[in-house]
């Protein structure tokens, strides 16, 4: 990763507000249900330590591979190739493979981030929201393995016969307005000139 050097200015303060956004207890429950679901202990920086910050998360997903089998376990077949070439381009290669595994096994866009949100460390708290929403979908789509978040509700249509319609036609809503209580009644037209009378008259 290059070094980009210290932000200033408005640089400073965007990066400042994805910070506080950035939940640590969240990222440790995200981190421990993907070593739950692969069976095997993620590499932490400081492995006495577990997961001191927000960098250490970073790390923890950084190279992408992580994620990959993350995304093969719950979406067989979704990632054909992980590369484990520690080149940045195939990194950044693997995480946008986890990306459209996700897409392809439900997520909607909003609930992914940019492959540098965790590259270079930038809004790591998109990452962390990424997992719990795929936690819940994994929950909807019957995955018997360890649970993260909430399960995504189930689209519950509703069939109405012709008589049931019928009678919602005839009930007025209140955002059409009513007869009762305040109206315009004497009010100016809208861009109509005001006649002032001098003394209030």
């Amino acid at each position: 990763m290059a070094f980009h050097g210290p932000s200033y200015g408005l640089s400073r303060e965007c990066q400042m507000k994805s910070q506080a956004k950035f939940s640590l207890d969240r990222a440790r429950e995200a981190v421990d249900w993907v070593e739950r679901v692969l069976d095997e202990p993620v590499d932490y920086p400081s492995p006495d330590e577990g997961l001191r910050d927000q960098h250490d998360f970073g790390a923890v997903l950084k190279n992408g591979t992580v994620l990959c089998k993350l995304i093969n376990i719950l979406h067989p077949g979704a990632v054909k190739k992980i590369n484990t070439m520690s080149a940045p381009f195939k990194q950044r290669e693997n995480i946008e493979m986890f990306l459209k595994g996700c897409e392809s096994y439900g997520l909607k866009p909003q609930d992914l981030f940019q492959v540098n949100d965790l590259y270079e460390n930038k809004n790591l708290y998109m990452v962390v929201d990424c997992l719990y929403a795929l936690g819940g979908v994994a929950q909807k789509k019957g995955f018997n393995g360890p649970a993260l978040g909430v399960k995504v509700a189930d689209e519950n249509k509703r069939h109405f016969s012709e008589d049931v319609l019928r009678k919602g036609e005839q009930v007025i809503g209140l955002q059409y307005g009513s007869n009762q209580g305040a109206n315009q009644s004497g009010m100016t037209a809208y861009g109509a000139g005001r006649q002032i009378l001098p003394n209030g008259r």
